[in-house]
């Protein structure tokens, strides 16, 4: 089952053995893909063209034009909604602002400098702990704000090492 928010209204969409249920109500519909993406709808005995604009996964949001006009879906799964029951249905939009270190440790390479533009995934740190360096990545995109360790700096496990802005 998938909650949804098409434009402004909510509705909820399930995919059951009978084919789509839609607030509760059998979705009977026809869908022909003609490219990859545009389609063509038949509801009701009613003809609709629909384009897909945009598909986000990660922030699971989709954006059609359906016969001229657009309309943005927010979809949210089990999961999310479960995720919102408990209280953290932001905690995977919400922006991490520093890197910390994850266990005590020795600094022994810094790969960006103040300034610096950064991706998901790049190197930032090496943290040589129990013998092994550690390869400490960014959690997200952002720019470097301050550096908060130096090459040889004994470091503590929760010490901010970086700050992003």
């Amino acid at each position: 089952m998938y909650n949804t928010t098409l434009n402004t209204s909510p509705a909820t969409i399930d995919f059951g053995p009978n084919g789509p249920v839609l607030n509760g109500e059998p979705f009977g519909w026809d869908i022909v893909k003609l490219t990859d993406r545009t389609f063509h709808i038949l509801y009701q005995n009613r003809s609709y063209s629909a384009e897909l604009l945009d598909l986000n996964v990660t922030e699971k949001t989709v954006n059609l034009r359906i016969n001229g006009h657009l309309h943005s879906i927010q979809l949210k799964d089990r999961f999310d909604l479960l995720l919102e029951k408990m209280g953290m249905g932001n905690a995977a939009a919400a922006k991490v602002n520093t890197l910390k270190a994850p266990m005590p440790g020795l600094i022994v390479g810094i790969n960006v400098t103040v300034g610096d533009t950064i991706s998901k995934g790049d190197s930032l740190l090496i943290l040589e702990a129990m013998k092994m360096e550690n390869n400490l990545k960014a959690p997200g995109d952002g720019t470097i704000k301050a550096i908060r360790a130096q090459k040889g700096d004994r470091v503590e496990k929760g010490q901010v090492l970086v700050e992003f802005s």
